[in-house]
């Protein structure tokens, strides 16, 4: 008796270490935002509440998609899979990204460490990661990749490969909106034209994915079940993708305005 209860112990902690792995990450990014924040407000300027709120937001999506009965039933149903797949590469990243972390980080950082991080921003690697295209490509890309291999099938069996896909699914995803964004600041910026072109090309590429495993299941998945994960990756990434392009649009639409000359706007306050 003794002995399957030990049995049974083992095995409920073999299937909460993929999870507690995924979430500790995630939890020291909030405590240390916040600890951020905290500073900010207290020696610097004040920081808006609807980046801090972002941030929570966003962390709370990463954990339900890692944790918790989604992350859970994720193993068994594809359907569920998507969903956190959803939240994890394109609903957390966007909120994340709205957030601001590096501006915020830069902002409370003593000024040699600011430095030091502005000047590796500045860094070649830095520059290749954060073309639009390349982002894309390992978004997108890396999705084509396990879903249309084996890969699927073996992060399941894996613990490796299931912590390696879930931290590249939010990175791509995360470095993806921030490119095409800009809401922190980046040295080796690209044009609104060049960006909303990459913005079309990948969302085309998501969504002939979730046609294509509509009708080609992933290795170990049900056709029904593909059918639900399919429809549910078109639909879901179509509405996350069209805030995605309306803020991309609204941000271009700010640069474009004509602004009024000064003596106009001085002589309308007066």
């Amino acid at each position: 008796m003794m002995g399957s209860d030990i049995c049974y112990a083992g095995e409920q902690l073999s299937k909460a270490a993929p999870q507690v792995l995924l979430a500790l990450p995630f939890l020291f990014a909030l405590c240390l935002y916040l600890a951020a924040v905290a500073v900010s407000n207290r020696y610097r300027r004040k920081w808006p509440y609807f980046r801090t709120a972002c941030w929570v937001a966003g962390i709370s999506l990463v954990l339900s998609s890692v944790t918790g009965p989604l992350a859970a039933r994720a193993h068994v149903d594809f359907t569920a899979h998507m969903a956190g797949h959803l939240l994890l590469g394109m609903a957390a990243p966007l909120l994340l990204v709205m957030a601001a972390p590096v501006t915020l980080i830069l902002r409370t950082l003593p000024t040699g460490a600011a430095r030091t991080l502005a000047r590796l921003l500045k860094s070649k690697p830095i520059r290749f990661l954060s073309d639009p295209a390349v982002a894309a490509l390992l978004n997108v890309g890396g999705l084509w990749v396990l879903y249309t291999t084996e890969l699927y099938r073996a992060m399941h069996e894996s613990l490796f490969l299931h912590l390696f896909i879930h931290f590249h699914v939010f990175l791509a995803g995360y470095l993806f909106t921030a490119v095409i964004l800009y809401i922190d600041p980046i040295p080796h910026q690209k044009s609104f034209l060049y960006r909303a072109l990459v913005l079309i090309l990948a969302l085309a590429g998501h969504g002939i994915l979730s046609k294509y495993i509509y009708a080609h299941p992933p290795a170990g998945v049900a056709e029904a079940q593909a059918k639900m994960g399919g429809v549910f990756m078109y639909y879901g990434g179509d509405a996350i993708d069209m805030i995605l392009v309306f803020l991309l649009c609204l941000y271009w639409y700010r640069s474009a305005r004509p602004r009024k000359p000064l003596r106009e706007s001085v002589s309308k306050t007066v």
